[in-house]
């Protein structure tokens, strides 16, 4: 039987997505080698989820669930609030800019929904915006949080691939994080002048002043992860501890806002975030492990290659296969399908491995915000109590922004590559 049979059938009926890749890693091995062959799998599921940088995925998540109990949401409101005065659809942009503040504490766009959602969603609801806009720029917003780092999108990708290095994906997020931020305020100014949404009142630097130093000891987690790996200082897995001691420092002693409860819901949300993504990269390695061994990677290399001889139209029709992918299954999942067949395919046809990898993250991300699925979009609409396919359609501007900057990342790999060149980090 078929690994790719298995996998389909096992999909069909809605078996756990970790189960249905460790059997048809299994029917893989088998295929290949008979049933002595699946001595080796129990090694490969373990060597999966055994890499010491994975330490760091419950500390990002834990610090993420610490700071989003210990008020920090409010603080980056208010200074985002604080730069936005006559400008029209003036919450529009404080949504957006609070978002690309946030990304680098949560790594998950889910995540940022949640937090930021609560908040400024009602906010924006008092001021006449509609609920589908609400959750259509809350939700492609939060977008950046899985691709400036931390991310624990990034950190998959590497443990599936074992040979990219994480320092340079964090680094190669920076700049497309940041274009992504601006194609949103570009979108959120478009939409807020022809909608004429509310302006507030005249910008005070009193203000700024006062709401920026609230903020700025929240804004230096990003500082202390960022800084600490990429000038070699700290590895990612310590920069996730020292940074988790940061947030318990910061909501328990200075903010003051954590509670035992509060520890024990971020505690148990920790476990069950982590349970399923350690789940997911063993059976990943099975999987791959068979990926590998078959020849289906340089198979699929042959077939884009095929496709053109441009490198352009070739990283291109790698995307839009996986914003395509991205539209029917979650980002982790889709990346432990599709990472292990494509990306070495791309490696192949002579693409940098940083380069193809941040354009496939990119892409993937997309199905956040995508539907039939869209998991980010869909918890912005519960939020804002707006229906599925008003939000939807609010999110289109937003959608077809952000598949400029796959395009852009595509195409010019000087976007994706120029600062991890600059830390040393790229070839």
């Amino acid at each position: 039987m078929s690994a790719t049979f298995v996998f389909v059938f096992l999909m069909v009926i809605g078996l756990p997505l970790g189960l249905v890749l460790t059997a048809a890693g299994l029917a893989g091995a088998v295929s290949i080698g008979g049933a002595d062959f699946l001595s080796i799998l129990p090694d490969r599921f373990y060597s999966g989820v055994s890499g010491y940088v994975l330490i760091a995925v419950p500390y990002f998540i834990i610090t993420a669930e610490i700071m989003n109990r210990a008020g920090l949401t409010d603080r980056l409101i208010a200074f985002a609030s604080s730069l936005f005065g006559r400008v029209p659809g003036a919450l529009s942009h404080v949504n957006v800019t609070t978002c690309l503040m946030f990304a680098g504490l949560t790594g998950a766009a889910v995540t940022e929904t949640a937090a930021i959602g609560r908040t400024l969603i009602p906010a924006m609801r008092r001021e006449g915006y509609s609920a589908s806009y609400c959750a259509a720029v809350t939700a492609c917003s939060a977008m950046v949080g899985p691709i400036i780092p931390p991310s624990i999108i990034m950190i998959a990708y590497a443990a599936t691939l074992r040979d990219i290095s994480i320092l340079g994906l964090f680094a190669a997020g920076i700049l497309p994080g940041v274009l992504m931020g601006v194609g949103m305020l570009a979108v959120s100014s478009v939409v807020s002048w022809r909608r004429g949404y509310r302006a507030h009142g005249p910008v005070r630097f009193q203000v700024i002043l006062r709401t920026g130093i609230g903020a700025l000891a929240a804004m230096g987690i990003p500082l202390v992860i960022i800084v600490g790996v990429l000038t070699g200082l700290t590895t990612v897995t310590e920069a996730s501890v020292i940074a988790c001691i940061y947030a318990l420092v910061l909501g328990g002693v200075a903010y003051r806002r954590l509670s035992r409860r509060d520890l024990w819901e971020a505690l148990v949300s920790t476990v069950s975030f982590s349970g399923v993504v350690f789940l997911l990269l063993g059976a990943s390695n099975v999987l791959g492990w068979y990926v590998t061994r078959s020849g289906i990677a340089r198979h699929a290399a042959e077939t884009i290659s095929t496709m053109s001889d441009s490198p352009h139209v070739q990283i291109l029709a790698v995307a839009a296969l996986l914003i395509v992918i991205g539209m029917f299954i979650d980002v982790l999942p889709a990346i432990i399908i599709a990472v292990p067949v494509l990306a070495p395919a791309l490696v192949e046809l002579g693409f940098d491995p940083l380069h193809a990898g941040m354009v496939m993250l990119l892409a993937l991300n997309l199905g956040n915000i995508t539907p039939p699925v869209g998991l980010t979009l869909m918890t912005a609409a519960r939020i804002a109590n707006a229906p599925y396919e008003g939000a939807v359609r609010e999110a289109v501007p937003f959608i077809c922004a952000h598949i400029v900057i796959v395009v852009l990342a595509a195409t010019f790999p000087a976007i994706t590559l120029a600062v991890p060149r600059l830390f040393g980090v790229a070839g």
